[in-house]
């Protein structure tokens, strides 16, 4: 590809692309769930750009092209429940997923004061190997259907993060 990829805040501009991906990525959970009318499938673009403007949302860039992104938030009690992790197929199996959370890990922590992080697995077991190496274990599991559950992961942020935020 010749260009590395970068990790940074997401902008208005950069909705029209998120959303884009966004669509791309759930085909195959909403396939699963028998339901395209799941929330990512039919969030409007003016429901991105808020989050964009009042939420933490991160892209991944290759060049202009968004190529990743995902979204946190921080309630009253420091947990900080974090979704929409995408990845552009082409890319994924080379570590931007596990970049991208990461990343939005320590923004949470430093920016939010995030004590604890919370994401929602419903896309089978790739993604639960990439939680559990990052530290996250289940909670809780739903099952959604025969062919698909639901499993909350959590974690515990760095004492050195949460402390300086």
């Amino acid at each position: 590809m010749g260009k590395s990829v970068t990790i940074d805040k997401a902008t208005e501009q950069d909705a029209e692309q998120i959303l884009k991906l966004q669509y791309l990525c759930f085909q195959a959970e909403a396939e699963m769930r028998g339901d395209y009318s799941i929330e990512p499938l039919t969030q409007s673009l003016a429901a991105l750009r808020d989050e964009i403007q009042n939420g933490c949302v991160l892209v991944a860039r290759l060049g202009d092209e968004v190529v990743g992104s995902v979204r946190g938030t921080v309630d009253a009690d420091g947990t900080a429940c974090i979704g929409r992790l995408i990845v552009h197929p082409r890319l994924r199996r080379h570590g931007l997923g596990g970049r991208l959370l990461a990343t939005i890990e320590e923004r949470l922590a430093e920016e939010r004061a995030a004590a604890r992080y919370r994401l929602l697995a419903s896309r089978g077991p790739a993604h639960l190997r990439l939680y559990r190496r990052l530290g996250y274990v289940p909670v809780a599991t739903e099952e959604v259907s025969r062919k698909l559950s639901t499993v909350t992961l959590e974690k515990e942020a760095p004492r050195s993060l949460a402390a300086s935020a």
